[in-house]
């Protein structure tokens, strides 16, 4: 199948009048120059690689899109597919968490999150985003460690990340801010939500020893299964050394510029919400991921919690990165394929996935289909997309 007069975003360049051939669900061949009776016509659009999202926080609110309000596991985990592929994300890693004292109370109990990522595994047959797992792991719940063992070693988690949501560090510096926020997702007064972060404190001062054991071995089961690993809301130099030593590769979200300087110092990739690029400030008033992209100190963007946010991110920083759209487009593509091992995709290059989003950059951006593995996984019928031709006998 023939994919012609778009404008083609290499790795390190942009063809604007290219031609691109997918055969056997892979890329064939690469054109400069439009190919006369292809089987599509882009008319100038924007061919990309698909969206790799390597923390997509959707999955518990698709299975319960209000508190208590639980819908069949399928039907939540098809529409976190939809939802996916709509925004041009052809890769996803669910990311669920393993901490039933958080605010979000069953979702995130034990029983619960093994329940929807078994699930997952068992449809990765019929869904159309390739969805992988991201577990993870907050240190202060030890009684987690068997439980993600047991999911890494039968082959459900991709991914783990190391999370720690204690009150004073991390994302929730600002104690204040936790506070008024643990005030109005809990209904308390201001005396009780006061009293409910001190005793969060007070537990982690009170087991800092069993999370460090806690640490030592789950670093130890993702090194031995080679499961990535990944520090999450690093806020000081220490800490990404710390999470260094643990065999982290990745630096999710750090929170401060000393923090993210460090994680480049140390060989840490960087990742960063998409929403907060696209809105140039973080939602919890940590570090803005438009002033880490302009340091040079951004190396993945991440859907966090909404994926829509991917393409108007992308072209919102490609207005300022030093190679232009192509620079921007492998924070959600060729670097993330990287940190994740991905060696098949991530790029658009002969031998490599035809993982592909068709897209304008008009306005905010609008993505017009999504392609896997050469197969049409989305269209918002704007154009009739050809599907792909069977190999010559």
């Amino acid at each position: 199948m023939w994919l012609s007069d778009f404008r083609i975003v290499l790795n390190d360049r942009i063809l604007p009048r290219g031609a691109l051939l997918v055969e056997n669900g892979v890329v064939a061949e690469i054109c400069e120059t439009p190919v006369p009776g292809a089987d599509l016509s882009g008319d100038g659009l924007l061919l990309m690689p698909g969206f790799i999202d390597m923390h997509g926080d959707m999955i518990e609110r698709e299975v319960e899109p209000r508190p208590n309000v639980r819908m069949p596991m399928e039907l939540g985990l098809r529409d976190l597919d939809r939802r996916l592929k709509v925004a041009g994300v052809t890769t996803g890693y669910a990311a669920v968490s393993f901490n039933p004292k958080s605010a979000y109370g069953h979702l995130r109990s034990y029983d619960h999150s093994q329940s929807m990522l078994r699930a997952l595994r068992t449809m990765r047959g019929v869904l159309q985003v390739d969805h992988r797992v991201h577990a993870r792991f907050e240190i202060g719940q030890p009684e987690a460690l068997g439980v993600v063992e047991d999911l890494i070693t039968e082959g459900t988690v991709d991914l783990v990340s190391l999370t720690d949501h204690t009150p004073g560090q991390g994302q929730y510096r600002d104690l204040e801010r936790l506070t008024r926020r643990t005030q109005a997702e809990q209904g308390l007064s201001r005396a009780d939500a006061e009293l409910a972060v001190r005793d969060r404190i007070a537990a982690k001062q009170r087991h800092a020893g069993d999370a460090a054991a806690t640490l030592r071995a789950i670093s130890a089961v993702c090194a031995t299964h080679g499961i990535a690993l990944a520090s999450h809301d690093d806020d000081t130099p220490e800490k990404v050394a710390l999470m260094r030593g643990l065999g982290a590769t990745v630096s999710e979200f750090p929170v401060t510029l000393a923090a993210a300087r460090a994680a480049r110092e140390q060989g840490l990739m960087t990742v960063m919400g998409a929403p907060n690029a696209l809105r140039g400030l973080s939602y919890s008033g940590n570090l803005s991921a438009r002033e880490a992209h302009a340091l040079g100190l951004l190396d993945i963007l991440a859907a966090d919690y909404h994926p829509s946010a991917i393409l108007p991110a992308l072209l919102i920083l490609g207005r300022d990165d030093p190679e232009g759209l192509a620079g921007a487009v492998r924070l959600a593509t060729a670097n993330p394929a990287r940190a994740l091992g991905l060696r098949d995709r991530g790029e658009i290059a002969p031998g490599l996935r035809a993982d592909l989003v068709i897209a304008d950059d008009d306005g905010i951006g609008h993505v017009h289909a999504a392609m896997r593995a050469g197969q049409i996984i989305y269209s918002n019928g704007s154009r009739s997309l050809p599907g792909p031709r069977k190999a010559p006998a």
